[in-house]
């Protein structure tokens, strides 16, 4: 009996640990964004980076897709955000990682689509392989980042908290308080928020 527990004990332990492998760690504030320099294509036909895509005080990465319905009821926040972030000096670009769905509802050319309906004014790129959500431990679509001007970490998690509330009515504007705070080089509070929505899908 003892041999039978130790062997099943040995196998759980296999499995935790290989899930643990498969896991991407959340990155932690302070850390400097991952593949900065590294291009994705964007909408409009160009290629840009994180570092393209830094404005004087830091940027807001948001990633997104098409289809999620906690995007789909965020997403009218996004040209907002833009106008904000703009006013700011902090650049934003949203980003799509859902492998798995790029030959489908996240290919490119649904990208083009639905960022016309839904009015982006921001770039929107695509994540091959899903490398960048990876180097940042992104979770959820929509799943917020926030950089200062080194491009280091000082906001992570939700745009607001409509969707703790029953009424689904924001009472907490987090990720616009953290704008203004970055912007103006206030305390950000608070910093570190829980993300909500669809997984992403990886590849």
């Amino acid at each position: 009996m003892n041999k039978k527990w130790t062997l099943l004990g040995a196998a759980l332990l296999l499995i935790f640990s290989f899930n643990l492998k498969k896991d991407n760690p959340l990155l932690a504030f302070g850390e400097k964004a991952p593949m900065a320099d590294q291009e994705m294509k964007s909408i409009n036909g160009e290629s840009y980076s994180l570092e393209d895509l830094k404005a004087e005080n830091g940027l807001l990465v948001i990633f997104s897709c098409n289809t999620c319905p906690f995007v789909l009821g965020w997403e009218d926040q996004y040209p907002g955000l833009k106008k904000l972030a703009d006013a700011q000096k902090i650049g934003m670009v949203l980003v799509n990682s859902n492998t798995k769905k790029r030959e489908g509802d996240d290919s490119m050319s649904e990208m083009v689509k639905h960022a016309k309906e839904a009015g982006y004014t921001m770039p929107y790129v695509v994540d091959e392989n899903n490398a960048l959500a990876d180097a940042f431990g992104a979770r959820t679509t929509p799943h917020v980042f926030l950089f200062n001007g080194d491009l280091e970490l000082v906001y992570r998690g939700s745009i607001n908290d409509k969707y703790e509330n029953r009424s689904k009515e924001a009472e907490d504007e987090y990720l616009q308080k953290a704008l203004k705070a970055l912007g103006s080089g206030a305390e950000i509070d608070p910093n570190d928020t829980r993300e909500l929505g669809c997984s992403i899908k990886r590849s």
